[in-house]
């Protein structure tokens, strides 16, 4: 399937590869307001897993960074990718592991949070930009101004049919999105 079939049918949903057993810790990713803490949190509710959100764990440098405007390079994002990645593998070692709301949105970036973390699936909410626009213009967010959008889907680079993971339409409404997910995890 293409981009282009899925976004004109809200309710599909492209599985990259097989999906992994229930109880993997999972990325829910995505550029900034695509739902991903929303979405995130209802799919760590439904799984009875515990949730975090990656933004908690940026470095106050990179908070001032994104609050001025700019947007974070490979250089600011590798450590702060590197501490999501930690966290997990710690969760995982616990026996309890995570769901992460994290916009993971290089190939790149999430080959290095699976080489902490191998067994790590990735859940990716994409969608219009426009879409996405005018839902930023509803929310204020602490360091993450709604002119970060355009250099958000510059960088991005979709799920690719050798990662783990599911790619889901915004479209849907939160709880359709988790019960997407939901299935694939089955």
């Amino acid at each position: 399937m293409t981009d282009e079939i899925l976004t004109s049918r809200p309710a599909a949903a492209e599985p990259a590869r097989a999906a992994p057993a229930p109880q993997q810790p999972i990325v829910v990713m995505g550029v900034q307001g695509c739902g991903k803490s929303t979405v995130g949190r209802h799919l760590a509710e439904a799984l009875g897993m515990p949730f975090e959100d990656g933004d908690d764990l940026h470095s106050a440098e990179a908070r001032a960074k994104m609050a001025s405007g700019h947007p974070l390079t490979d250089e600011d994002r590798l450590p702060w990718l590197t501490r999501i990645a930690e966290r997990i593998r710690e969760s995982v070692e616990s026996g309890d592991p995570l769901v992460v709301a994290c916009s993971a949105l290089k190939h790149g970036y999430r080959d290095l949070m699976r080489g902490i973390v191998p067994t790590l699936v990735f859940v990716e909410l994409y969608g219009d930009q426009a879409l996405i626009a005018e839902r930023l213009t509803h929310r204020n967010h602490e360091y993450m101004p709604p002119a970060l959008l355009d250099s958000q889907f510059a960088t991005l680079e979709p799920l690719g049919a050798d990662e783990a993971g599911l790619r889901v339409n915004l479209a849907n409404t939160p709880d359709g999105i988790v019960g997407l997910a939901l299935q694939y995890l089955k």
